[in-house]
C-alpha cells in the first residue's frame, strides 16, 4: 500500500511520504497562517478508499510498481496548489480521510486510479467510511485494468522489472555505505537525488539516483539552528490494512519494520528532549518547502572525520538551480561555517561570507539580536568624483586632483587609499626605512599607468589607522590618522591590462564597474594582497573581484607570490647626503640630456629627481628661474602647476652645475616642452638673469615667456609697471634700499655660514623670561616621555648647564631604554648642535614651543668660502669666529638674497638662508671683504650680465681678493691655481689635511 503525505503552504503541496496500503496527504491549514509566527501548521489527510503498492521495509523488497506509484503521486502533487476536504475520521488509528483537488476541480484520487497506480477499497467497517466518489473510482479502476495501465500492466515481466534492486543503505543498513569511496567517485560531479527527509535547515536525507543509495548530507559551508531532540518514545505500533478488508474494516497489528528513510522520518531515538534553537523550525520549513520530495542536485565536497558526507545542494526554481546554502544564509536562517566551507571553491565561499555579512547588517531572523563588534571603519556615502591622477604615493595610495574643485585650491588634491588591498611599504628614508620587496615595482607599475590620466573615484569608507601598520610612510610610528578609502577606475586603460582583471565586472552589490578597477589590476599583477576584513568592517564594493584577482595572481605565482628572489635596486639618495657628495656625482650627470623621473615637487622650481641610469636621486632646480618661496603669494599655485605637469612623469634633464647646498642646476623637458617656459608663461616665476643666460638652453624662449606674462600682468606680475619690477604689491625685488638688520652672531659653521639673533627682538627677552620661570623637574620616568625626531624639547647645554629650547635631530632607535641614551639636539634659538643624554631632556610646555626659533641661518654674500673638509676651511671658520663671536659685538646685516631651497628647519644648516653682507658697528670694512683680504674666500664667478649695483659691489670686493693673491695669502699661497670656469675650490690635499671642527657658542 502506498501512502501520500503532502504539506501545503497556502495550500501548496510540498511533501510526500510512503506508508503501507493507504494514500495520505500532509497538508497545511491555510486559515490564519499569515498571523501566526513560525512555520504554518500541518494537517494529515488520507486519500479515501485507495490502496497502493508498498515500498520496501528493512531487509525487504518493493511490491511491484510501488516506486512508480509513489513517483507518479510525487510529480503530480509536489509544489502544486490544492484544496482538500475531510470526508470521515477513524479515531482508532487517528487518521482523517478525505479528497484532494488540483486546480480546484481535478480529483487526485481519480487521477491516480485512472492511471492504474492504486486500487479502490470498498466500504469500510463503519457506515460512511468510504469516498463519496466510490462508484466513479470503481469505474475508473475497471477502465485502467482493461487498458493495462500502471500496476495493471499486461506486459510480461513488467511487474518484476518495476521492483528496485536496493543497496543496504536504502533498506535500513547504512553501516555498509562507503562514504570515502562515494566521494572519490563523484567529487565535484552533480548527482541527481530526491530528498526524503529534512532533519534541520542544513541537513537532508536523500535517495541518490539511479542507485537509490540513501545518505545523509550536511550542506557545505553553513549550519542552521538545531531542531533539538525529542524524548525517547515507546515502540511505535502502526495499523495497516489487509487486502481483504472491506468497507473500512480495520484491525490493529504490528507492521513490518520501516526502512531507514521511513524510520528517520517517523521519529528520533534521542534519550532526552532538547528544545529547538530559535529559528530552527523556520529554517527546517524553509528547506522543506524548497527541497523535500523534490529532485535536487547534490555536489559532494568532502567527508568529515565521522564519515558524514558534506555537499552542496541545488534545487530547481523557475527554470534555474538555486544554491540552498546561499539561500538559507541570505535569509538569516544559517550561519557561515569555516571548516566545511574550506572544502568548497573560493568563489562559493566568498558568496556565502558576503551573504552572511548582509544578513547580519539587516539583522534577519537568527541575527535579530546580533551586536556587531566594534570597528574603526565608517562608510562614506555619495562622495564619488572624477579627476586626474597627480601622484602615486605607493601601490595602494594615489593623489587625485578633483575636477569639481578650482585649480590651485589646497582642497583640489585628494589622497585616496585603494579599498581592501595592502601593498608593500615604501619605507621612509628619514627613519632609515628601506622599501619592502616589490614596493618600488608596485608604485612604478601604477605610476606608468595612472599619472596624468583621468579616473573615476568611488569613495567607500574611512578608517582610523595607526602608522605602525605602515599606512603612511611620512608619519612617525605610533601616530594615527583617519584615512579615506575608495575604488578607482581608469577610463582609458593601457592595452593588455584588461587581461589581468575581469574588466567592467559587476560588484558584490550588483553595480557595474565604470572602468578598469585599479585595485584589481594591482592585485592581479601580484603587487598587493587583499585584506581579510572582520565582520562589519567596511570594505570595497568590489571585494569579490579583488579576491578573484588575488587567486589568479597566486596560481600564476606573480609578484609577491613568486618563489623567485625579489628584484633589488640600490638608489643613492643625494638629497640626504652632503654637498661634497653631490659634487662628486656631477661629472656623471653633466653629460648632455639624460632621462629622469620627477619623484617629488619641493617648490615651484625645485624638485627631487630619480636618475635611473645612474641609480641616484638628486635635488634639482631650474637654472635662472625662481618661483615665490614658501608662504609667499602664488607659491602654492606654482607647486600645484608643477604637480599637475610633471609630478612622477618621465622627463629629460640637462644638468649644468651644482650649487653650494648640493642642488643640481639645469633645464628640464617633459614631452619636448621646457617646463620653465610653462612656469614663466603662467606668471608664476621670474628670470634671474644674473645666472648667465648664455648657459641656459632655450634662454630666448624663457625671456619671451616672461615678457608675455608681464604684458598680461599675470599672477606675480599683476602690479607690474614698465621699468619697475614689483611682486604682488610687496617690497621691490631689486631696490636700492635693501633690508638691513641689526644682529649678533651666535654660532659659526663652515663654508661661510653662521647663525644670528636680531638685536631688539622682543621675542628674545620674552622667551628668556618664560624659560627662567619654568620649574625644571627631575628626570622623567622612562616611557612617560619619549621624544621623537623633530620634537621640540628643553635641553641642558653642556657648557653652562643652562636650559634652552631644542629640536631633536636624531633619537635612539626603538625608544628610550636608559637615562644615558644619546640624543642629538639643535638649539633653535642659538644655532648650535650637540649630543646630550636623555637625563638632560625635559618636555617643553606648548606655550613656550609656539614661538619660532630665534636663530637665523646666514651666509656671506658674493663669496665661496672653503667648507670644513676643504683646505683652509678650518682657518676660514676660525677667522670668522674671531671676527664675529662675542657678547659685545653687533653687526649690520644687509640682505642681498634669500635662499629658501633648504625647506623647513630640521637641524643645523637647514631652513631658509639669508645671504648677507655683514658689517661690524663702527667699521668701514665688511666681514665679506675681510675674508677675501685674508685669502680665506674667493669671489663667486662673475656673470655675463650684472646690475649696476652688483657690479659696483663685486668690483670693490675684487680689489681685496687681488690683494690676497698678490700677498699669496691663504688659498692663494700657491698662486691662482683655479680658473674662471671652475666651480669648486682646490681639493683638500692629504699632506695638509687638518682635523675639522666648528667653533661652539
Amino acid at each position: 500500500m502506498h501512502n501520500l503525505a503532502i504539506s501545503i503552504s497556502s495550500q501548496k503541496v510540498y511533501q510526500c511520504f510512503s506508508f503501507p496500503r493507504l494514500i495520505q496527504i500532509l497538508a497545511v491549514d491555510d486559515g490564519g497562517i499569515s498571523s501566526r509566527p513560525g512555520p504554518p501548521p500541518e494537517k494529515t489527510v488520507t486519500l479515501a478508499s485507495l490502496i497502493a503498492p508498498r515500498l520496501a521495509r528493512r531487509g525487504g523488497v518493493d511490491e511491484p510498481f510501488a516506486w512508480d506509484s509513489r513517483e507518479y503521486l510525487r510529480k503530480l502533487c509536489i509544489g502544486k496548489e490544492v484544496t482538500f476536504r475531510v470526508e470521515y475520521t477513524v479515531p482508532s488509528i487517528g487518521r482523517e480521510f478525505g479528497s484532494v483537488y488540483l486546480g480546484g476541480d481535478k480529483n487526485v484520487a481519480m487521477l491516480v486510479v485512472s492511471e492504474g497506480w492504486a486500487k479502490v477499497r470498498e466500504q469500510g467497517q463503519q457506515k460512511g467510511e468510504a469516498s463519496p466518489f466510490l462508484d466513479e473510482l470503481l469505474r475508473l479502476e475497471e477502465q485502467a485494468k482493461e487498458q493495462g495501465l500502471g500496476r495493471w500492466s499486461k506486459v510480461p515481466g513488467a511487474a518484476e522489472a518495476s521492483i528496485r534492486n536496493l543497496p543496504p543503505s536504502a533498506i535500513g543498513d547504512p553501516s555498509n555505505l562507503d562514504a570515502m569511496g562515494l566521494l572519490a567517485a563523484n567529487k565535484g560531479r552533480p548527482m541527481q537525488g530526491v530528498v526524503e527527509q529534512v532533519r534541520d535547515g542544513s541537513t537532508v536525507r536523500v535517495y541518490l539516483l539511479p542507485d537509490f543509495q540513501f545518505v545523509q548530507v550536511f550542506v557545505a559551508g553553513i549550519q542552521s539552528p538545531s531542531m533539538g531532540r525529542r524524548a525517547a518514545a515507546e515502540t511505535v505500533v502502526e495499523t495497516e490494512f489487509t487486502s481483504d478488508e472491506q468497507n473500512g474494516d480495520v484491525s490493529a497489528e504490528p507492521r513490518a519494520a520501516l526502512t531507514s528513510a521511513q524510520r528517520l522520518a517517523a521519529s528520533s531515538t534521542a534519550s532526552a528532549e532538547v528544545s529547538p534553537d530559535p529559528f530552527g523550525p523556520e529554517a527546517k520549513y524553509f528547506t522543506e518547502v524548497r527541497c523535500l520530495n523534490r529532485e535536487v542536485r547534490i555536489v559532494l565536497e568532502g567527508v568529515d572525520k565521522f564519515s558524514n558526507l558534506i555537499g552542496s545542494v541545488y534545487y530547481p526554481e523557475g527554470g534555474t538551480a538555486k544554491d540552498l546554502a546561499l539561500e538559507l544564509v541570505e535569509n538569516g536562517l544559517a550561519k557561515y561555517v569555516e571548516w566545511s566551507a574550506n572544502m568548497m571553491e573560493d568563489d562559493a565561499k566568498r558568496r556565502l561570507k558576503s551573504a552572511e555579512l548582509e544578513a547580519k547588517k539587516a539583522r534577519l531572523r537568527m541575527w535579530t539580536n546580533y551586536v556587531p563588534p566594534a570597528t574603526n571603519s565608517k562608510a562614506i556615502r555619495d562622495q564619488n568624483f572624477t579627476g586626474k591622477v597627480v601622484e602615486v604615493v605607493s601601490g595602494d595610495c594615489i593623489v587625485v586632483a578633483d575636477d569639481s574643485i578650482p585649480y590651485g585650491s589646497p582642497l583640489a588634491e585628494r589622497r585616496v587609499n585603494l579599498s581592501s588591498i595592502r601593498c608593500p611599504k615604501m619605507g621612509n628614508p628619514r627613519r632609515d626605512e628601506k622599501p619592502a620587496a616589490y614596493a618600488r615595482e608596485a608604485r612604478d607599475f601604477l605610476r606608468s599607468r595612472l599619472v596624468g590620466k583621468q579616473v573615476t573615484v568611488q569613495m567607500e569608507y574611512s578608517r582610523k589607522v595607526t602608522m605602525a601598520d605602515g599606512a603612511a610612510a611620512s608619519a612617525a610610528p605610533g601616530d594615527s590618522r583617519v584615512m579615506d578609502f575608495g575604488s578607482v577606475f581608469l577610463m582609458s586603460p593601457i592595452k593588455g591590462d584588461g587581461d589581468e582583471v575581469a574588466a567592467a565586472a559587476p560588484s558584490t552589490a550588483g553595480n557595474q564597474q565604470p572602468g578598469l578597477n585599479v585595485a584589481e589590476l594591482v592585485v592581479g599583477r601580484g603587487f598587493g594582497t587583499v585584506i581579510r576584513h572582520r565582520d562589519f568592517e567596511e570594505r570595497s564594493n568590489y571585494y569579490d573581484a579583488l579576491l578573484a584577482a588575488e587567486s589568479r595572481a597566486i596560481s600564476g605565482k606573480k609578484g609577491i607570490h613568486s618563489a623567485k628572489d625579489p628584484p633589488v635596486m640600490h638608489i643613492q639618495d643625494l638629497t640626504m647626503a652632503n654637498a661634497k657628495k653631490a659634487r662628486d656625482f656631477l661629472p656623471f650627470l653633466n653629460r648632455g640630456r639624460i632621462p629622469a623621473v620627477v619623484e617629488y615637487v619641493l617648490s615651484g622650481h625645485r624638485f627631487k629627481l630619480l636618475i635611473p641610469k645612474e641609480t641616484c636621486s638628486i635635488a634639482f632646480s631650474f637654472s635662472g628661474v625662481r618661483c615665490p618661496g614658501r608662504e609667499e603669494p602664488y607659491s602654492d599655485e606654482a607647486i600645484a602647476l608643477m604637480r599637475r605637469k610633471i609630478m612622477q612623469r618621465d622627463v629629460v634633464v640637462e644638468i649644468e652645475t651644482v650649487d653650494r647646498t648640493g642642488t643640481f642646476l639645469g633645464s628640464l623637458w617633459e614631452s619636448k616642452t621646457n617646463i620653465a617656459v610653462t612656469l614663466l608663461e603662467a606668471g608664476l616665476a621670474k628670470l634671474q638673469t644674473s645666472f648667465g643666460s648664455d648657459r641656459i638652453p632655450d634662454a630666448h624662449l624663457l625671456e619671451l615667456a616672461e615678457q608675455s606674462a608681464k604684458r598680461q600682468k599675470l599672477k606675480i606680475w599683476e602690479n607690474y609697471v614698465e621699468g619697475e619690477e614689483v611682486s604682488n604689491g610687496q617690497a621691490a625685488v631689486e631696490s636700492k634700499q635693501k633690508e638691513l638688520l641689526q644682529v649678533v652672531v651666535t654660532e659659526v659653521l663652515g663654508g661661510g655660514k653662521f647663525y644670528v639673533q636680531t638685536v631688539g627682538d622682543q621675542r628674545v627677552s620674552a622667551i628668556q623670561k618664560q624659560l627662567a620661570s619654568l620649574n625644571i623637574q627631575e628626570a622623567p620616568v622612562i616611557g612617560a616621555f619619549n621624544p621623537k625626531k623633530g620634537d621640540l624639547v628643553l635641553a641642558q647645554f653642556s657648557m653652562d648647564n643652562s636650559w634652552n629650547r631644542a629640536m631633536i635631530v636624531n633619537a635612539p632607535r626603538g625608544g628610550v631604554q636608559s637615562p644615558n641614551d644619546k640624543f642629538e639636539v639643535f638649539y633653535i634659538d642659538y644655532g648650535n648642535q650637540e649630543v646630550v643624554p636623555y637625563s638632560q631632556l625635559r618636555p617643553l610646555d606648548p606655550s613656550v614651543a609656539a614661538s619660532p626659533g630665534l636663530a637665523q641661518l646666514c651666509s656671506l654674500a658674493f663669496l665661496k668660502v672653503p667648507n670644513l673638509d676643504d683646505e683652509f676651511g678650518t682657518e676660514a671658520a676660525q677667522f670668522l669666529s674671531e671676527q664675529t663671536l662675542g657678547s659685545s659685538l653687533q653687526f649690520t646685516a644687509m640682505i642681498e638674497e634669500r635662499d629658501v631651497s633648504g625647506g623647513k628647519v630640521k637641524g643645523q644648516g637647514t631652513g631658509t638662508v639669508l645671504i648677507v653682507t655683514l658689517v661690524a658697528d663702527k667699521s668701514d670694512l665688511s666681514i665679506n671683504a675681510a675674508m677675501l683680504q685674508e685669502g680665506l674666500a674667493r669671489l663667486e664667478k662673475r656673470k655675463r650680465w650684472e646690475s649696476k649695483d652688483r657690479k659696483s659691489v663685486l668690483d670693490n670686493l675684487e680689489s681685496f681678493q687681488k690683494e690676497a693673491k698678490t700677498g699669496r695669502r691663504g688659498i692663494w699661497q700657491y698662486g691662482d691655481v683655479g680658473s674662471d670656469d671652475e666651480e669648486d675650490l682646490p681639493p683638500l690635499s692629504a699632506a695638509v689635511a687638518k682635523k675639522t671642527g666648528a667653533a661652539k657658542r
